[in-house]
């Protein structure tokens, strides 16, 4: 793993626009994975500074996104698709963008055409991706097992907990998800991974360096050949 630990959000946020950036510069038809949450938000706009000083070019670009919560209507304000269009989507142009039907009638037969959707385009060329404090990338959660294609999930509590922050109050948290699975995830050729805040910090120090287990998912990343860790100097602080 290549770590690179910045001095704060902005300079996390640019170091990490500037790796896509040098990635659809240097293939412009490239497949990009992209993630949710907090974390990310500072990288998109960022690409959409990038985007409108015309430094780079997103035409030729196709997006997946990792997950979207289960069931919900892509007009509620805490989907992912809405998440999206308000970060990245509306203000940039690409190809094609790929996200899960958060209000698909049968999931399972959804997660099975995501699925022939990203093999169709040849797989992502780079996977962004968050952390949750219990290791979840996407929605791959704490477990037994690594469940390997997209697959429909039961959120965990602490997840539930954790994303309890968007919405008005904890009940309002979706308690299911479509995610991609770990080896959708694993398959990309490059991995980007990002997280600031001093909560993070422990979770990654386990990633890293602590033992590669089902019970913290981001752990499998000690496997993948090409991945690269953004960090501010909290979350990164049991690095160095």
């Amino acid at each position: 793993m290549k770590i690179v630990i910045e001095n704060d959000y902005a300079s996390l946020s640019l170091r990490a626009a500037e790796i896509i950036k040098a990635q659809v510069n240097g293939k412009p038809e490239s497949v990009l994975g992209f993630a949710t949450g907090s974390t990310p938000i500072g990288t998109y706009c960022e690409l959409v500074k990038m985007y409108n000083a015309n430094d780079v070019d997103f035409s030729k670009v196709v997006t997946f996104n990792l997950d979207e919560y289960y069931k919900i209507k892509k007009t509620d304000k805490q989907s992912y698709y809405h998440y999206m269009q308000t970060h990245l989507y509306r203000h940039v142009k690409f190809k094609e963008t790929h996200i899960q039907d958060g209000e698909a009638a049968d999931h399972a037969a959804e997660c099975i055409a995501y699925e022939e959707e990203i093999a169709s385009h040849g797989g992502i060329d780079l996977q962004i991706l968050g952390i949750g404090v219990e290791g979840h990338i996407g929605f791959n959660e704490s477990g037994d097992e690594f469940i390997a294609a997209t697959h429909h999930v039961k959120l965990d509590e602490s997840t539930i907990k954790e994303n309890s922050r968007f919405f008005e109050n904890e009940n309002d948290v979706p308690k299911y998800a479509l995610t991609m699975g770990i080896k959708t995830i694993f398959s990309a050729k490059k991995i980007l991974l990002l997280a600031n805040g001093a909560n993070k910090a422990e979770i990654l120090q386990k990633t890293v360096h602590g033992a590669i287990t089902p019970k913290n998912p981001s752990s499998i990343l000690q496997l993948h050949p090409d991945v690269t860790i953004i960090t501010d100097r909290e979350a990164g602080k049991l690095l160095v």
